[in-house]
């Protein structure tokens, strides 16, 4: 069987507060909660806290497995924040969601003081965009609470990560950066392995056709043993291959995300919630046709 296939899909499973967190039978929706003025894709939309707080209840009630909350824009050429701001915009949001939602709630910080206090606050997973390289002690949050771990893949920092990006071996640089910051967790941060989740990076560093590769060779990333996330959602490389405009690649998307569970990805991070639970689901009763229905 052809291992980057969907139908060989290894299952996982992670432990939240709330329970336990199954990955492989089925592919999990993670809903982006953008509580920024500036974001790619839906800047100062969801800025105010009631608006940002209404926006995470209906992405839950479209089908979202978990909501993953955000207080600064990774979009190529940000800035950081200040951590104080950072804190004020995802803290009120996660209190009020985790106190409403049965579903888990995630906390996208590469900050280790905002990890620690959106778990307090009620998330139950940190994702990391720097594959914990920009704060040596998000491991460390990570680990003291038993939450899950995102390790993502980046070239550089969002200010600089798109200012011509290049790699002499694309798929083998990802895996070793994803396998040595696995391995800096555990053995640094006292990370259980089994709690951790590889992303490759989509758009975080990546030429066009960097992305597209990835895609194609998702499998590649099962010799890292983790389950895999993939964020493709609404991201420039569609602008590129379709000539649309973030407000058209809701389409491109969806290919992207069928595309990313055929290839084996667990879960899938977007904004558009309720149209990729359906591709997701379509997708998942097709790899299982075998045995729909029974």
């Amino acid at each position: 069987m052809n291992p980057s296939h969907n139908g060989s899909r290894k299952e996982f499973v992670l432990r939240c507060r709330s329970g336990d967190l199954r990955l492989g039978a089925r592919t999990l929706v993670m809903g982006v909660l953008n509580i920024t003025p500036d974001s790619f894709s839906d800047g100062g939309l969801f800025y105010e806290p009631e608006r940002a707080i209404e926006h995470g209840l209906r992405m839950a009630g479209e089908g979202a497995d978990i909501i993953d909350v955000g207080g600064e824009s990774s979009r190529p050429g940000s800035d950081p924040i200040p951590l104080d701001e950072e804190l004020k915009r995802v803290i009120p949001v996660i209190e009020a969601l985790a106190s409403r939602l049965e579903i888990p709630l995630s906390v996208d910080t590469y900050k280790a003081q905002v990890a620690e206090r959106a778990i307090e606050a009620g998330a139950q997973m940190i994702n990391d965009i720097s594959g914990i390289s920009f704060d040596p002690q998000i491991p460390a949050v990570a680990a003291r609470y038993d939450t899950p771990l995102i390790i993502m893949h980046i070239k550089g920092t969002p200010k600089t990560m798109q200012q011509d990006p290049h790699y002499e071996n694309l798929m083998g640089e990802v895996i070793a950066y994803l396998r040595e910051g696995m391995e800096r967790a555990e053995r640094v941060g006292g990370v259980d392995p089994h709690q951790v989740i590889v992303d490759p990076g989509i758009g975080f560093g990546k030429r066009v056709e960097d992305n597209l590769m990835i895609l194609n060779r998702l499998g590649e990333l099962n010799c890292l043993g983790r389950p895999l996330i993939i964020g493709t959602s609404r991201k420039s490389f569609i602008g590129a291959v379709l000539d649309l405009e973030v407000d058209q690649r809701a389409v491109g998307t969806l290919a992207t995300v069928a595309v990313s569970v055929l290839k084996g990805a667990h879960m899938v991070r977007v904004h558009d919630v309720a149209p990729a639970r359906q591709a997701v689901d379509m997708v998942d009763a097709i790899i299982n046709a075998e045995g729909w229905g029974r």
